[in-house]
């Protein structure tokens, strides 16, 4: 399982289930969303090596 973070930029956050939010000087802003069964592979890969996902809007939004 998998919990699901947003912070106030609607950046989006995926971390393994229980973990805290990697980041500790910037965690107030995350907050969480829902818990998820299952990622995309994408996702999954790079929570196995970083032990977070992270994706910002603004890098969606120029696709």
């Amino acid at each position: 399982m998998f919990d699901v973070y947003l912070n106030g930029k609607r950046d989006l956050l995926v971390v393994r289930n229980g973990l805290p939010v990697p980041f500790s000087g910037t965690s107030r802003g995350w907050l969480k969303n829902r818990k998820v069964v299952s990622v995309s592979e994408e996702i999954e890969l790079s929570v196995q090596r970083q032990g977070y996902y992270m994706r910002k809007l603004s890098d969606f939004k120029k696709r």
